[in-house]
């Protein structure tokens, strides 16, 4: 796939992932792993798991991540580039016109119905990201399906372990969620 190419993937994905960084993670792992097949998934989520653990837009991290593996620095360049030109396009459009629109019934319709639609888009990221994570999909497809005789080979232990560990200190103390991702990921290094 060529630079140019790649460009204009990045900046459809820019262009309609509207609701933030994982609706546009979404785009870009149906668009890169699924139609293209250019990474592959447990690669994709491994790169989306440390996008979401740098600082930043999670979107962005993950197109100029994407564009240096695939690319090195020039491609980096070029999917960050794809990834916020749309945006930065739209959102002056908007500041120029927003202001004798937005009390349009269509404008009002149209952002209702984004809200929902944008819900929806996070709903698949997490659902994506946790199968990934936590099940062990090797196992399910070996088996040809779910069966309760076969669950404890469903699930990849270690992670599920670390996951509720991770919430109880989340919900149970004030830890930072800076040191809760820092503690996994080293937890993911040493043990997963």
């Amino acid at each position: 796939m060529s630079l140019i190419h790649l460009f204009f993937i990045f900046f459809y994905i820019g262009l309609f992932a509207i609701g933030g960084g994982l609706v546009a993670a979404t785009f870009m792992q149906q668009t890169l792993v699924e139609q293209y097949q250019l990474i592959s998934a447990e690669k994709f989520y491994s790169m989306l798991a440390i996008s979401e653990s740098t600082p930043g837009p999670i979107g962005i991290n993950l197109a100029t991540y994407i564009g240096m593996e695939l690319y090195g620095p020039v491609g980096a360049i070029v999917t960050t580039l794809g990834e916020i030109l749309p945006s930065l396009v739209v959102i002056m459009i908007i500041a120029r016109c927003f202001s004798r629109f937005q009390d349009k019934p269509l404008v009002k319709a149209a952002f209702s119905g984004l809200r929902p639609a944008t819900s929806g888009m996070v709903l698949i990221a997490l659902v994506q990201v946790f199968t990934i994570a936590l099940l062990n999909t090797n196992a399910f497809q070996a088996a040809g399906g779910f069966s309760l005789a076969g669950l404890k080979d469903f699930f990849c232990w270690p992670a599920v372990a670390l996951f509720e560990a991770c919430l109880v200190i989340l919900f149970r103390t004030k830890l930072h969620p800076v040191v809760i991702i820092a503690l996994g990921a080293v937890f993911g290094v040493l043990f997963l």
